[in-house]
């Protein structure tokens, strides 16, 4: 039984990739003039020298090289790649077909005669075997022409499945890169000799029309945009290997740089991340996956799959080890030394990411040293820092690298303070370009962040209502020079829109992998979810996060060549962000039908969570962890809302350019496809939205079944005083389209509400009152079982209640079919009698919290929470609004009794400013509630001299927060009456004004 367990150890070979491919048939193997029987003859015992090995790249060339009999595969892998002059060889390798067809990759160590039955008949191929996930890490020209080819095989054979326009625009950008700019003889002629895609024909008009879309594009950039694209697809450097698991189920698993994968067709259905991988090991036809116990519990921690032969599984053993070794360790050993008798596990090893770089690090060092590249200081706190990162992106970092690297840093450190006073620096003018350790994506950072987590304990959430206090203790306080920063980046309003983009873009990721991540970590853990329902979720929301992971690298690729920050190999115009948009908005077209089915994933979780005790279990204690900061269910409407957000950037985006822009055609045709695809699901969202909030109420609510009844709309939450013989009490009251509920807060652990009445709609009456009960801003509400007098804060809110609840009225008025709840009887037909009602609804209440001290604790930072503390009222519209006017950025928050500023990254949603100390945390260090807080610039009493600052106050709670740049006090500038002339909005500024006014 062969095993990786702990640190295990690797050696150093290249590598390879993609298995399943056809193989030639009906190619002689024989050279000119050479007969079969001196073949044959050749190929016997004793006979030969030497080896004639056939090996074809990935152009489809034919190379013959000639070695020594005894030669191994690293001396054939390193011909090859010296032959080519390849420099960044290691994410390559070769492979061949074995005795039972199967594709598989040349062992370094072992000889090429022990591997290869016949190698002299044997036709190998050059192959991509590591896909980083972001080929933008691949430093040489060269590397990535040919990872191009690659892909142009796999689209061939079938093994990178997508739709047909995602091939079309693959295909056009290979045409691009091969003959250069469109023309329509030259097109045709090529792709009738060239076949690029198994159906062709069938797509030839969509490449030529995409093709001329691509004019004055370098091939450098052509083979970019491929790999750009190419990236973000499901099958980007997948190869299956066949299983069954314990049901027989067919399945197909494979392995990629995050971890291991399982394909139920060509459906992604698991990921297991190697941080939840405890040890892979097989035995006979098992492949077997320990999983670390806290991600699967002590007791089903071992997943078994069943694979066709032992070699098989042996083989997919093998690349899970040099996988895991090129992505995830950072030590490289000497081999294992032989047993004499007898030997216990395989002895195979690979080459790992952090040996790649080890060999960087010599020549960076040199050149910043010896040549200037920077300052001395510079160099030494390069050489300081560089372990940190070691540490930080990898798990695995041998002891012994880090004291051999002290060392040398120790040594480096002197050389580069004295040796300068000695030795003149080369001309800067002569320099050739060299690898920088900070501007540079290279090996070292292919460790993703898509990496699960262990969940902390559960515990009480802080209340939102409480002010944000942010340790001042320990951070940095910026004074950052602004007239240094206008000059660091564009000042065009464009990429203030682009940069937008980017950062609402990094949150929207963050609120995907609240489900993908650690609500699944979260589920497997426990056992909780069914089969069915889990491959319902995560197969609908699971793609779409991996579109966007490759969506968000692009932007943020596009934003650094924009801001010249960035050091990419490809030259061109980048000071735009339309073709960008153009191409990704054309490629969520494909998931219209994982959008569609997010109806049912809500409907049918729901439901489990009524079903299945644990489900409903785990839900609620989840949605006490700090990484699920909005309801759970709020962030499966996330995808359909962030197409609204689109829309409205490219927008505004296409109101900025003038029609001869050169960015303006490309940010027109996006908006096109992004406002179809938004009025397809409009409906849906309007749906989602309506039966998520019911949803959330349910679980807020005590007293009331069965709140999500068909045809039920709500419409407004908020809180009211109802007049009783006690006085004005308190009462949090819920209007939808056949009712109107109102309820208490209790003093109980779960922070819900007990429902204290329940009036229907039908036959309904509101009047306003004041004059009658000397009550301000009172009304009454006349109802078939009662009569109830309430008043509201403000003038405002009582005729947004009035309003709204005729509204109401009017509806249920028109409907023809009278709704078919009932309404509960013991909250309708009670007694007029205020004075018992409230007291009996108090006692009530109090007796039975023993019985909800039980329930698990219930959140507080729902919306009616804030309703109830800041007594105002939310309605369903401000919520739409409030989906509209999302936002994520960086802002400098005041110190109190100081003139520090601290950087924060902000995100606001859901009427809540959410705290962050950078935008890659997991979740908020505080939220601030924006309702009833009032939004206005600094006065001469509040001592603030600086540009773009705005000020939230509520009652005696004040905080002021500066923006970055002039770009985002001017978006919504002409937008909101209620904004000063003195002060230019900041989108959260606006929003908080959209919020303020409500």
């Amino acid at each position: 039984m062969s095993e990786i367990e702990g640190t295990y150890r690797s050696l150093q070979t290249p590598a390879g990739t993609r298995l399943g491919a056809q193989y030639n048939t009906g190619i002689s193997t024989l050279e000119p003039g050479q007969s079969l029987s001196s073949a044959m003859g050749a190929g016997g015992k004793g006979h030969n020298k030497s080896l004639q090995i056939r090996v074809q790249g990935l152009d489809d060339a034919q190379e013959f090289y000639e070695l020594e009999s005894k030669a191994d595969g690293q001396t054939l892998s390193s011909e090859v790649f010296r032959r080519i002059n390849l420099i960044e060889s290691d994410y390559f390798g070769l492979e061949f077909q074995n005795l039972q067809m199967n594709w598989v990759w040349m062992e370094p160590t072992k000889l090429i005669v022990k591997q290869v039955r016949r190698p002299m008949n044997t036709l190998l191929r050059l192959s991509v075997k590591f896909f980083p996930p972001d080929p933008g890490q691949l430093q040489e020209e060269f590397t990535r022409y040919l990872f191009s080819l690659q892909i142009k095989r796999d689209l061939m054979e079938g093994r990178l499945n997508c739709t047909e326009n995602t091939a079309a625009l693959l295909a056009s950008h290979l045409v691009q890169s091969e003959i250069g700019d469109y023309d329509d003889i030259a097109d045709r002629e090529f792709l009738k000799i060239n076949k690029l895609l198994p159906y062709q024909e069938r797509v030839q008009e969509k490449i030529l029309e995409l093709h001329r879309r691509h004019i004055g594009q370098t091939p450098a950039e052509s083979d970019f945009q491929v790999l750009e694209i190419a990236r973000k697809l499901e099958m980007y450097g997948v190869r299956f290997h066949p299983a069954a698991d314990r049901e027989g189920t067919k399945i197909n698993l494979a392995v990629a740089h995050m971890g291991l994968q399982v394909f139920q067709g060509h459906t992604k259905i698991n990921t297991f991340n190697w941080s939840k991988i405890r040890k892979l090991s097989f035995k006979r036809k098992l492949f077997l996956i320990k999983l670390h116990p806290e991600v699967h519990g002590p007791h089903q921690d071992t997943l078994e799959f069943l694979m066709g032969s032992r070699d098989q599984c042996k083989i997919f053993w093998k690349n899970c080890v040099e996988h895991h070794s090129f992505f995830r360790l950072f030590d490289q050993p000497q081999p294992k030394s032989k047993a004499i008798f007898f030997s216990r596990g395989s002895s195979f090893r690979y080459r790992c990411t952090a040996v790649i770089i080890s060999t960087w690090v010599g020549n960076i060092l040199f050149n910043m040293v010896f040549q200037k590249k920077c300052s001395n200081i510079v160099s030494v706190v390069v050489m300081l820092v560089f372990p940190a990162l070691l540490l930080k992106t990898g798990s695995c970092l041998s002891i012994h690298f880090i004291y051999y690297y002290i060392i040398i840093t120790m040594v480096l450190t002197v050389l580069t303070l004295v040796l300068p006073f000695f030795f003149h620096p080369v001309d800067s003018a002569t320099d050739i370009p060299q690898l920088s350790p900070f501007n540079t994506k290279g090996p070292l950072c292919l460790s993703p962040s898509f990496q699960m987590s262990t969940l902390s304990l559960p515990g009480q959430a802080p209340s939102p209502l409480q002010s944000p206090f942010l340790n001042e203790v320990g951070t940095a306080r910026l004074e950052e020079d602004e007239e240094g920063r206008r000059k660091r980046y564009p000042t065009d309003k464009a990429y203030f829109i682009a940069k937008e983009i980017l950062t609402t873009e990094r949150t929207y990721l963050k609120d995907l992998e609240v489900i993908t991540v650690w609500f699944r970590s979260a589920v497997i853990k426990e056992n909780a979810m069914p089969e069915g329902l889990m491959t319902l979720l995560f197969s609908n929301i699971d793609p779409i996060y991996e579109f966007h992971r490759g969506f968000l690298k692009e932007i943020d690729q596009r934003l650094a060549l924009w801001e010249g920050r960035s050091n990419a190999h490809v030259k061109g115009d980048y000071q735009r962000i339309g073709d960008v948009m153009l191409r990704n908005m054309c490629a969520l077209k494909e998931f219209i039908g994982y959008l569609q089915k997010h109806d049912e994933v809500l409907t049918e979780l729901e439901k489990a969570t009524k079903r299945v005790k644990k489900l409903e279990t785990v839900y609620k204690e989840f949605e006490l962890q700090k990484v699920c900061y909005l309801p759970l269910n709020t962030f499966l409407l996330k995808p359909i809302q962030r197409l609204m957000h689109y829309k409205l950037i490219l927008e505004r985006l296409c109101k900025h350019y003038a029609p001869q822009h050169r960015d303006f055609d490309d940010c027109e045709e996006a908006l096109k496809e992004v406002a179809e695809i938004a009025a397809q699901l409009q409906s849906s969202l309007i749906r989602l939205e309506n039966f998520q909030k019911l949803t959330e109420l349910q679980r807020d609510l005590i007293g009331i079944e069965n709140l999500t009844a068909p045809g039920r709309e709500f419409i407004r939450e908020g809180c009211l005083y109802k007049l009783t013989k006690k006085g004005l009490q308190q009462r949090m009251f819920f209007l939808f389209s056949d009712m109107l509920l109102y309820t208490s807060k209790g003093v109980t652990a779960t922070n819900q509400f007990k429902v204290h009445g329940q009036l229907p709609l039908h036959g309904m009456i509101v009047e306003e009152s004041e004059n009658e009960w000397s009550v301000p801003h009172c009304f009454t509400i006349y109802s078939a079982q009662r009569t109830i007098v309430v008043a509201a804060s403000s003038k405002v809110e009582m005729n947004k209640w009035i309003e709204d609840l005729n509204m109401a009225i009017d509806m249920s008025k028109k409907c023809q079919e009278k709704s078919d709840l009932v309404l509960d009887p013991s909250l309708c037909d009670r007694s007029s009698d205020e004075v018992s009602l409230e007291q009996e609804s108090e006692d009530d209440m109090n007796s039975s919290r023993c019985s909800l001290d039980k329930q698990s604790h219930h959140r507080a930072n729902t919306t009616m929470h804030v309703c109830w503390h800041r007594n105002t009222s939310v309605s369903m519209s401000d919520h739409s609004l409030a989906v509209e006017n999302q936002l994520s950025g960086y802002l400098l928050r005041k110190f109190k009794n100081s003139n520090g500023w601290q950087k924060l990254w902000v995100v606001f949603t859901n009427f809540c400013l959410f705290f962050y100390k950078t935008h890659q945390d997991d979740f908020p260090l505080a939220s601030l509630p924006l309702l009833g807080y009032t939004v206005s610039t600094p006065g001469e009493s509040d001592s603030i001299h600086k540009e773009y600052v705005f000020k939230l106050q509520f009652k005696s709670h004040v905080y002021f927060f500066r923006a970055e740049s002039e770009y985002t006090f001017e978006r919504y500038g002409q937008q909101h009456e209620t904004q000063t002339q003195s002060a230019r909005a900041h989108p959260i500024i606006s929003s908080l004004l959209a919020v303020q006014s409500m």
